[in-house]
């Protein structure tokens, strides 16, 4: 499957040809820009003058993170499945100066549902994708996950620890699809002379997740809004650490900018905290009440997170949001949603029940 998703692609050519260094130099390519952490990237490219072009087949990412900037022109959306040879075909006729891979759906409780999906865009999508770069000369950045530590056995995790992974267990079409995207990466590099570099994402959040992630935070916040029990699973000891999307930003483009061809950095927040103390801490950032609910987990869990993040550190970059301000932010823009989407609700039950006044029979 994996080889007929890329043989349709032109051939490409070397390093260096077709560049036009005035638009290129300004131009760059965000694949999953539409979602949560994409389309907060894109915002800042955009703000610091770039034109960005945003790739997304709206599986898990939504128009809504990106309906305001469609009015920008140097903005440019085009809704395609980056593992869609013929599709990304289009994009080598265009000049790119970074190329940024996020098109990935994410989520542990997405794996079952869209686990296919996952290994796709991981393999022919990062395929396609670098040919893409290549083509343009571009610099090349695929985001991976703290996931390709599987259940590490190591704390803090640095780059150089190859995790304690199982090629075939229930997550594994999340954690060895972006493996193999790593491999794929550093390869397709060495052998074309493209720059590249990998990021292994830790757990993040912040402004433009949706109410409906059912990753532990939102899930978390919207439950309580919503005045129900948040679910915890497991017993809620396992650790994660936690990073405002800014910071994650900060930390991708430091990457691109300084980070070393080849290389794989961390990003991700530094203190460790148990799930269950996570919940205390929503709520006391929040103000709300409530109780949580501890089930089994859903799918085989790995007790903890840690990264090391020395080698980012090194570049200049540092975590700057706190948990409990990034918590009282999310909280914010999540009221907001929930309420506008009370009352288009609300908005439409009236207009329904006028319509059908009007159309009630006439008494004899």
């Amino acid at each position: 499957m994996w080889k007929r998703g890329v043989q349709s692609l032109p051939s490409t050519v070397g390093v260096g040809v077709m560049r036009k260094l005035g638009a290129r130099a300004k131009r760059c390519l965000v694949a999953g820009g539409a979602g949560f952490i994409g389309s907060n990237l894109v915002r800042v490219l955009l703000a610091r003058g770039m034109q960005v072009d945003c790739v997304d087949d709206l599986s898990t990412g939504r128009q809504g993170n990106i309906a305001d900037l469609k009015q920008d022109p140097s903005f440019r959306f085009i809704k395609l499945d980056v593992s869609n040879a013929e599709a990304c075909a289009r994009l080598l006729r265009r000049n790119y100066g970074e190329v940024y891979h996020l098109a990935c759906p994410t989520g542990v409780p997405n794996i079952e549902i869209l686990g296919e999906e996952m290994l796709l865009a991981s393999s022919s999508g990062t395929y396609n994708l670098l040919a893409i770069a290549r083509r343009s000369g571009a610099r090349f950045l695929f985001t991976s996950t703290a996931e390709a530590y599987g259940d590490p056995q190591v704390f803090p995790q640095a780059e150089s620890y190859p995790g304690n992974v199982d090629p075939v267990g229930p997550r594994s079409a999340y954690e060895e699809a972006k493996r193999f995207g790593e491999a794929l990466t550093c390869f397709y590099g060495r052998k074309h002379g493209v720059d590249v570099r990998i990021v292994r994402i830790f757990n993040t959040y912040g402004p433009r997740m949706s109410p409906d992630d059912q990753r532990v935070i939102p899930q978390m916040i919207a439950s309580l809004i919503n005045g129900e029990p948040a679910s915890i699973y497991g017993d809620g000891s396992q650790t994660r650490t936690f990073l405002h999307v800014n910071d994650l930003v900060a930390g991708l483009l430091t990457v691109m900018k300084r980070g070393c061809n080849g290389e794989v950095y961390n990003i991700g927040g530094s203190k460790q905290i148990t799930i269950t103390a996570l919940f205390e801490a929503v709520k006391e950032a929040t103000g709300l009440k409530g109780s949580a609910a501890y089930q089994r987990h859903f799918i085989s869990d790995h007790r903890g997170r840690w990264p090391d993040t020395s080698k980012i550190e090194a570049l200049g970059w540092r975590q700057k949001v706190s948990l409990d301000e990034g918590l009282r932010e999310i909280y914010a823009e999540f009221l907001t949603e929930l309420e506008l989407r009370r009352a288009v609700e609300e908005s439409l039950v009236a207009s329904l029940a006028r319509g059908g006044s009007r159309r009630q029979p006439a008494r004899a």
